[in-house]
């Protein structure tokens, strides 16, 4: 089965020597259902510039082009990948763009401002070993409305749920908050271990993330500072928790009960808490 003429993905692999790294948080997926799935989950392509993070051999990016992105921004660190994804770009002329690159090193607001326009899309298989990271960065840029419309993304199952956790639940915590605070997240859909290569021990998910037009007014770094305090020692009550901000007076001047504790705090809750400190 092929989308675009292209050979099929496994055979690149094969040709190009590019055998996952373990290192490098690396599993390629082959399945291009599940790939066209991810890119029709971020909606109509045709006026948008993707950023696509860690394309590996270019089965995610495929898809993006096929589903008709209108152009791509494929970072790639691995250099055993990049003369596979010249491949899709030779394939796809002036619509596949590669920087070979660390995302973590990456002014992702400057790529989208270099891009060829229309609204800018993050859609990536993230390496599992930078994901949250990636993500944490990206909910808390400083320009709000951010440099990008909507993410698309693949974590493993665990962190998906941490992603979209409401108060009360167990996986709760200081990226259910800032993803609560800034955006509206759903896990689109499942992906099983198999549809890998090597499979992951783990499930993984794709969640789908779009801005919050206006986000409750507060200091982004401060927030970061009080949900790294408050949840940094979890079982303990708020008051010995954030003892370090000001403890039990500042959580009476913000109207929260010293005696609870920080996963059973509201998005809002926590916006007061950090506009109080």
């Amino acid at each position: 089965m092929s989308i675009d003429g292209l050979p099929p993905l496994r055979e690149v692999i094969e040709r190009h020597g590019l055998q996952a790294k373990k290192a490098l948080g690396q599993n390629f997926l082959f399945d291009l259902n599940l790939t066209g799935k991810i890119a029709r989950t971020a909606g109509d392509l045709s006026n948008a510039t993707v950023i696509e993070v860690g394309p590996g051999p270019g089965g995610l990016t495929r898809a993006l082009l096929a589903n008709g992105a209108r152009h791509v921004i494929a970072i790639e660190r691995d250099e055993r990948c990049l003369a596979a994804l010249a491949e899709i770009s030779d394939h796809y002329p002036g619509r596949l763009e590669i920087v070979s690159g660390d995302a973590l090193k990456t002014d992702f607001a400057a790529l989208a401002r270099g891009g060829a326009g229309g609204q800018v899309k993050i859609i990536a298989n993230l390496p599992y070993n930078i994901g949250t990271e990636l993500l944490v960065r990206w909910l808390t840029v400083g320009e709000w409305p951010p440099f990008y419309a909507s993410m698309t993304l693949m974590f493993q199952r665990e962190v998906a749920q941490r992603i979209v956790a409401t108060p009360g639940s167990d996986g709760y915590g200081r990226l259910g908050v800032l993803a609560g605070w800034r955006t509206q997240a759903r896990i689109a859909f499942d992906v099983p271990p198999q549809a890998f290569t090597p499979p992951p021990k783990v499930t993984s998910s794709v969640v789908h993330l779009e801005p919050r037009a206006t986000p409750l007014p507060t200091d982004v770094k401060k927030l970061g500072r009080v949900t790294e305090a408050a949840f940094g020692q979890r079982r303990k009550m708020l008051r010995q928790s954030v003892k370090s901000l000001g403890g039990e007076a500042l959580l009476e001047r913000a109207g929260i009960d010293p005696t609870r504790r920080a996963e059973t705090l509201s998005v809002e809750e926590f916006v007061r808490l950090t506009n109080t400190v």
